[in-house]
């Protein structure tokens, strides 16, 4: 029963999607929209004809570590070692600015000092999936406003990893020193697995590649266990399977074969992305929506309006000019799938309850949507409604 239930939810998922697929592309609409809408639709919440998505949304998890390895296969390591000294200070500035607009609107919406702390901690991180996604891969990724994005985008995966490893700890009961010393060992593990990637790719996994290269399928199925197994290293030293994923891809880049890689792995990464996108709409509680509408609504305005804001004066701080900024702002001017887990674990942990943790789930869904027309209508990317702006 188990094999029947999940083809037949593929076959809902993927043919709803091709039919939502073909409205939104007749009417100018992002395709991530119609994913997400269908995910409502079928979901647990909806006509209930897709009931298992905690399945789902583990094999969507593949896609985001799949995304995260092709943008590492297109980035130069001395370009973005670089951009990440740079970043920095933006990355800390705005994740504090975020953290205090989201408590105070939580403070404001009545909800208690806890939960008004875990709605900031969720509103300080943007979305990874979105914000690549919506980069030409054939363009920014070796520009400089692509090369911010994804500095800002890892640096905020690091300030992630201590929020998640903070909120595991409270709902353990684990001490300040306990998370203050798993931290320090999840930072300290983060230069040796990139040493390991690197001594790895070059001694092992290039000179089988070259040797074995008439064998296309051998180089596909390496690229993926080299990507994955990676991944599950991050995971077991404390750091994130996509930062893990990331790191394989960077340790790649330079090889003559990775953009032949990259190119054989994003009909996979497709994929499972859709999938992705379909959890997202359908792990939402929807009879829950008279309860929460009213603070979302106003959590997903001010992410809009400040996070583009904050983002462009922090970055004329470091020298660019207006335009990036503002670009770079609208990019990342929504909350993240990192804010889904944080209000996961803080449920789960007893730290929140239902409403709040309904509030980020409902500001993350529309910050995704409403950010994507935004950027689709404003800035070259590969899913543009406009011929002018589409780039791939």
């Amino acid at each position: 029963m188990v094999e029947h239930s999940v083809v037949f939810s593929f076959f809902l998922i993927f043919s709803g999607a091709a039919i939502l697929a073909s409205i939104a592309l007749y009417t100018r609409q992002p395709l991530l929209v119609a994913y997400i809408v269908l995910g409502a639709a079928l979901g647990p919440w909806g006509i209930k004809a897709v009931s298992d998505t905690n399945l789902l949304a583990d094999i969507a998890h593949v896609g985001i570590i799949f995304l995260l390895f092709l943008l590492g296969l297109d980035m130069q390591p001395a370009h973005l070692l670089h951009m990440l000294r740079k970043a920095t200070l933006v990355a800390v500035a705005s994740s504090i600015a975020f953290m205090g607009i989201g408590y105070g609107a939580g403070v404001l919406f009545g909800f208690s000092q806890i939960e008004s702390l875990v709605i900031g901690a969720a509103l300080m991180f943007s979305s990874t999936i979105i914000g690549i996604k919506l980069l030409p891969t054939t363009v920014l990724h070796h520009r400089h406003t692509g090369e911010l994005v994804v500095g800002l985008l890892l640096l905020q995966d690091v300030v992630a990893i201590l929020v998640l490893l903070l909120l595991n700890s409270g709902g353990e009961g684990g001490s300040e020193m306990g998370t203050g010393m798993s931290f320090a060992r999840s930072m300290l593990a983060l230069p040796l697995l990139a040493l390991f990637a690197w001594g790895f790719v070059r001694w092992v996994l290039l000179p089988l590649l070259q040797r074995f290269d008439r064998f296309h399928e051998y180089i596909f199925l390496s690229a993926i266990g080299w990507c994955l197994g990676l991944a599950e290293a991050a995971v077991y030293v404390g750091l994130s399977a996509e930062m893990g994923a990331f790191i394989a891809g960077v340790a790649l880049a330079t090889s003559p074969i990775s953009q032949y890689i990259a190119t054989s792995l994003k009909p996979l990464r497709d994929f499972f992305l859709i999938l992705f996108f379909f959890s997202v709409g359908a792990s939402f509680n929807l009879t829950l929506i008279d309860d929460i509408l009213l603070p979302a609504l106003a959590l997903t305005a001010a992410v809009l309006a400040l996070k583009p804001v904050v983002f462009r004066y922090l970055l004329q701080g470091i020298s660019e000019s207006a335009d990036t900024g503002w670009e770079i702002g609208f990019r990342l001017g929504q909350i993240s799938e990192f804010s889904l887990l944080i209000a996961y674990l803080a449920f789960a942990g007893g730290l929140i309850g239902t409403e709040a943790s309904h509030v980020i789930q409902a500001t993350a869904i529309l910050s995704f949507l409403l950010s994507t027309y935004v950027v689709i209508f404003r800035y070259p990317s590969p899913i543009a409604v406009s011929d002018r702006l589409r780039r791939d």
